[in-house]
């Protein structure tokens, strides 16, 4: 029945993007009936704040579809056997179910895998807002009817680049059936639209509160820099872990297989482009390649570790950026101990989901305290307004 069914199914998508608008209404309606006295810029700040929540909240959705093995629950795109739900669908399911109960065709993971797609749109639509309210505001400005927005709406019109090609690798994870690479450019992807919708939220929210970056010395700063590209590398390679399902390779810690060094197989694990499960030459990935894929992550973590706990301190002794050095510290630990419960208490669905969270929040936290931040030596980028402006805006 899978095979049967086109990959692509195009019937369904004017039904799927008018429901997108409709889950958009929601928090549309919240941010006009929360800030209608409020001045166009702010309603703008509100409104990009709450699009980063919930493109965390869809990061986690994604995160427990993929663990829940429910990414092909609909094996076409964008809808499920060419219908706008799985209700329509209810006969292509089940007969996928009878032939393979525990397939990747059910009618849980179909519903699973299909809100998860309504959330992706209903976030499309926001930032489609997002970026169209950001020119606007932009051309009220050079008009001099309102105030420069502390971004510049470029930022804004990338985002919606980037949501867009994030939806084609959504589309690619599909079609080409959980391809491992893909499965892991789509969770990055997912990682650097939070990161770019987190940039204009700190800059509008410190625009409304009148605050100026805070200045670092070159050293502290450099720090930040580089502790965020470790992070950036360890993401990577735990979606490497995950789309591969590695983490149960090795279930003792701090030794793997009762060994310091277990057996591996670098080239294996670390060969790219192929199936899932299989290696380029069409036969199985080894244990040993599972092993080292989930060995090198774990070697990367007490760096990782070792970098932010080193950052945390440093933060805290110069006095600066005291609520992410806090956020920093608590994520830092809680990432250590849903890791660890993933590898001694096999795989726990909720410690999975966390420590994806966790990364996750690593990110924005870590986006924020370099947004929130300048090297002592560099000019300010822009100037925050007196608080009377903000009001009358």
């Amino acid at each position: 029945m899978m095979d049967a069914q086109p990959l692509y199914d195009l019937a369904p998508l004017a039904r799927l993007m008018l429901l997108g608008v409709v889950i958009a209404l929601g928090p549309l309606a919240w941010v006009w009936l929360r800030n209608r006295r409020s001045s166009p810029m702010r309603r703008l700040q509100a409104l990009t704040v709450l699009t980063l929540f919930l493109t965390f909240d869809l990061v986690l959705f994604g995160a427990f579809t993929r663990l829940t093995d429910s990414g092909l629950g609909c094996p076409d795109w964008p809808g499920c056997y060419g219908n706008a739900s799985p209700v329509g669908a209810r006969a292509e399911i089940s007969a996928a179910q009878e032939a393979m109960p525990t397939g990747p065709v059910t009618h849980g993971k179909a519903w699973v895998e299909m809100i998860h797609r309504y959330l992706a749109t209903g976030v499309g639509v926001l930032i489609i807002v997002l970026t169209v309210t950001s020119w606007l505001q932009h051309r009220r400005a050079r008009r001099g009817l309102a105030e420069a927005p502390p971004i510049s709406p470029w930022w804004a019109t990338f985002t919606l680049f980037w949501v867009c090609l994030q939806g084609a690798f959504g589309a690619l994870t599909v079609t080409m059936k959980l391809f491992p690479a893909i499965v892991t450019l789509h969770l990055i992807g997912g990682l650097v639209l939070l990161a770019l919708l987190c940039v204009p939220a700190v800059r509008h929210t410190h625009w409304a509160q009148g605050k100026l970056p805070v200045r670092l010395s070159p050293a502290l700063r450099s720090g930040l820099i580089w502790t965020g590209i470790l992070v950036a590398l360890q993401v990577v390679l735990g979606g490497w872990v995950s789309t591969n399902y590695a983490v149960l390779a090795c279930t003792t810690f701090p030794t793997c297989q009762g060994s310091w060094w277990p057996a591996m197989d670098f080239a294996q694990g670390f060969q790219v482009w192929r199936k899932l499960g299989m290696l380029q030459d069409g036969s199985h990935i080894s244990f040993a390649g599972l092993t080292a894929i989930h060995y090198v992550h774990r070697l990367m973590a007490y760096v990782v570790l070792a970098a932010l706990l080193a950052l945390v301190w440093r933060l805290r002794k110069a006095a600066v950026l005291p609520v992410p050095a806090r956020w920093l510290l608590v994520l830092t630990l809680a990432q250590l101990v849903t890791g660890l419960s993933n590898v001694v208490l096999d795989w726990p669905l909720v410690a999975a989901v966390l420590h994806t969270g966790g990364a996750a929040a690593l990110v924005v936290v870590l986006t924020w305290a370099l947004v929130s931040s300048r090297a002592a030596t560099a000019p300010q980028e822009f100037s925050a307004p007196p608080r009377a402006s903000r009001v009358s805006a």
